[in-house]
């Protein structure tokens, strides 16, 4: 193996050197080769993108034979799988179109009502379950119109109700209350599920002791599905990590390196069986406690303080503190009120959990001393008092994991919150505003005199509690209560931009206000109908595709073989492009794709005829391609930018079927000006350099080459 290795590094250096001069080249050639590089990457990134599935199962079948064969770990990426977003006319669903009645709404409210309405509907379709709702407004005389398309919903009147309804705005509270106590037949599921996985786990650990193959046995049997396939390694595993009850269990008895651990170990997960790898110690971890003191504009203060008055209280307060008394500093002072009941302790953490100049500082204390200044980050400044330090051993062990029930399994987690009797009902308006002192943008609210009185009994019961605010059963603000609040106002703050407020604002207006919306017409998709027309578009995109290759490559030879190449490319980077942004197919972008490959290939045939022409009058092969492709370009570009120009006012002006066509013409335009000049031109000035493929039978067969005559004029000679 150490033969090999070494010749694996020669080999390696190598490689390395030869990427170099490919990348750096010195020489025309040199220059060539280096774009044709880049081409062929482009063609691995857009074809992983398009089709990852070929990709992922070759990286899983490299990483397995490496670390089998060569004892080698390499880890390869796997690339992520992106669907293709298909239309309503492919996958089938419904279409229906409201009319917003504006009768009660003034004309300069008119545009914002109806965006918040759309935002809403958009909102609402999303928690239906449709992955790429389409939600639009148009307006035609004095009328107001919402087109909806549901691609894949297949319960249509449940989506008109969904649609149908009002917005709602909810004011919530933290439910406290546990959830309900398992059933007596619930428990005893429980009890016998859990006693069969114990069964298993315990013969498991017995065939692992007697010297079965632990990573087969992992692979086989284990519940872990994040390590199964790596026959249950968990690499190196710290104390502070997911897995620190089973290394407490396991530094319980005394281990050696490479053992089955001789007992289950159990945590909340299930029960393990488990191999103890190895130990490294990895730096060291901190323990400290922290006073903090925030103002006004930090991250998450709601205090009203200045930046100066709370530098001059921390400042106070690092010359008062003691190891003795900085509990009860913290208690009295901490802006932090998840730390300061426990006189603000801060437990261990390891490097990169805190900020950076809070990690700083507290690396720089000796254990048991205290800032004598404090320091600033972004939630305010800091006085900190390090407690204690110690390495960090981590500990590699592979494990079987038998998962077990617990009562989640059966009852469901409460909900974090439970609705109040407050609700957009009692919402006059939202507006944008500006703190005082801060300027920073937030979000007054206004409720009517029902809604004052239920708002000012919410705040009264929960004074240092979070309140939140759900628009259409979505959190979008979770304030916390620091008084009684009886005027009937509120503020939503935090840090807003001013277009965020605005839209916040926007939305509560919607939910508080909402644009009444009557159904107009609704048409409906089946699956099967979309099934079809998608693989009809493909099978004629296929058929297609295949007869411009069998032209290109009976008519024109070695340049319609590079021409077919081109256009593989020009497909695979269109369909990169579409998962990318991503681009929702329908039949009229399918016909956009279709046709924009029809004009890739008339890009390419201009190309070629030019060079042909070039040949005839004389010229040699590299000087033809030069000039075929500059004689070519003018044409190639006025004809596309004319048929820009054409989608651009299709896109912009017409309706979403014609968008779509629109939209994937225009892409496969500008791809097609790519893989037509750079793609085409690199690799025929590739070919052409290349002497057993210079023949002029490979480029344009039966040419006629015209050669001057001995009196001046032209003869034309058959070669």
């Amino acid at each position: 193996m150490k033969p090999f290795l070494n010749g694996l590094r020669r080999t390696s250096h190598g490689f390395w050197n030869a990427l170099l001069s490919l990348l750096l080249p010195t020489t025309p050639r040199g220059r060539i080769r280096r774009a044709v590089f880049f081409i062929v990457l482009l063609l691995v990134f857009s074809s992983a993108l398009s089709y990852p599935k070929w990709w992922n199962s070759s990286v899983d079948r490299i990483n397995g034979w490496s670390e089998s064969t060569l004892g080698l770990d390499l880890h390869l990426p796997q690339f992520w799988e992106l669907p293709f977003v298909l239309g309503l006319d492919l996958q089938g669903g419904t279409h229906l179109v409201y009319v917003a009645d504006m009768a009660n709404i003034p004309d300069s409210e008119q545009d914002t009502s109806i965006a918040g309405v759309r935002d809403v509907i958009e909102r609402r379709v999303n928690s239906f379950g449709v992955s790429e709702p389409l939600v639009q407004t148009n307006k035609s005389g004095n009328e107001w119109r919402l087109i909806v398309d549901l691609a894949g919903v297949s319960d249509i009147s449940e989506a008109i109700k969904l649609i149908g309804e009002t917005p709602i705005l909810e004011f919530k509270e933290q439910n406290n209350e546990p959830p309900r106590a398992l059933t007596a037949e619930e428990q005893a599921d429980l009890e016998a599920s859990n006693t069969a996985a114990k069964s298993k786990a315990d013969d498991l650990l017995a065939r692992a002791l007697a010297g079965g193959d632990f990573a087969t046995l992992a692979t086989e049997n284990s519940d872990d599905l994040s390590t199964r396939g790596v026959g249950g390694n968990l690499d190196f595993q710290s104390k502070s990590g997911p897995y620190s009850e089973l290394i407490d269990q396991l530094l319980s008895g005394d281990m050696s390196e490479g053992q089955v651990v001789p007992r289950l170990l159990e945590d909340y997960r299930g029960y393990h069986i488990v191999r103890y790898e190895e130990q490294r110690e990895s730096g060291q971890e901190m323990k400290a406690s922290h006073v903090l003191i925030c103002y006004a504009g930090a991250a998450q203060c709601e205090s009203e303080r200045s930046k100066d008055e709370a530098l001059s209280l921390a400042r106070e307060l690092a010359g008062q503190a003691t190891p003795e008394n900085f509990a009860q500093l913290a208690q009295d002072n901490s802006s932090d009120v998840g730390t300061a009941e426990n006189g603000g302790d801060l437990g261990w953490f390891q490097p990169g959990i805190m900020v950076k100049p809070f990690e700083d500082a507290t690396q720089a204390l000796e254990v048991g001393s205290i800032t004598t200044e404090p320091v600033e980050t972004d939630f305010g400044f800091h006085v900190i008092y390090k407690t204690d330090a110690r390495p960090i051993s981590e500990y590699r062990l592979s494990h079987i994991q038998i998962n077990k029930k617990t009562a989640a399994d059966y009852v469901p987690p409460a909900d974090q919150w439970k609705n109040t009797q407050l609700s957009g009902k009692q919402l006059k308006r939202s507006v944008v505003q500006f703190h005082p002192q801060t300027n920073e943008p937030q979000v007054a609210l206004e409720f009517d005199s029902e809604g004052k009185d239920l708002f000012a009994d919410i705040t009264g019961r929960n004074v240092g509690q979070p309140v939140a605010i759900f628009l259409d059963g979505e959190a979008i603000s979770i304030p916390t209560v620091n008084e009684v609040i009886s005027g009937g106002e509120a503020v939503i703050s935090g840090n807003f931009s001013i277009q965020e407020a605005k839209l916040l604002a926007q939305r509560l207006n919607a939910g508080a206000l909402p644009v009444p919306i009557h159904l107009e017409t609704q048409q409906s998709v089946g699956a099967t109908l979309g099934n079809d027309s998608l693989y009809s578009s493909l099978r004629a995109g296929l058929i297609g595709f295949l007869v411009v290759v069998l032209f290109m490559l009976l008519y024109y030879r070695l340049p319609g073989l590079i021409a077919v190449v081109a256009l593989c490319i020009y497909t695979a980077v269109n369909l990169a492009i579409y998962k990318l942004i991503p681009v929702t197919l329908t039949l009229s972008g399918i016909a956009g794709l279709i046709l924009s490959l029809g004009m890739a290939v008339d890009a390419n045939i201009l190309i070629f005829e030019r060079l042909k022409e070039e040949l005839q009058r004389g010229r040699t092969l590299q000087s033809a391609l030069e000039e075929g492709f500059r004689r070519a370009w003018l044409s190639i570009r006025d004809s596309n930018l004319t048929t820009l120009i054409s989608c651009c006012i299709l896109f912009y002006t017409s309706s979403s079927l014609i968008k779509g066509f629109a939209f994937t013409l225009g892409i496969g335009v500008l791809i097609s000006m790519f893989s037509a000049i750079t793609v085409s031109r690199t690799l025929l000035r590739l070919v052409s350099g290349w002497e057993p493929l210079r023949s002029e039978l490979l480029y344009l067969p039966g040419l006629n080459r015209s050669k001057p005559r001995e009196d001046g004029s032209n003869r034309t000679e058959k070669k």
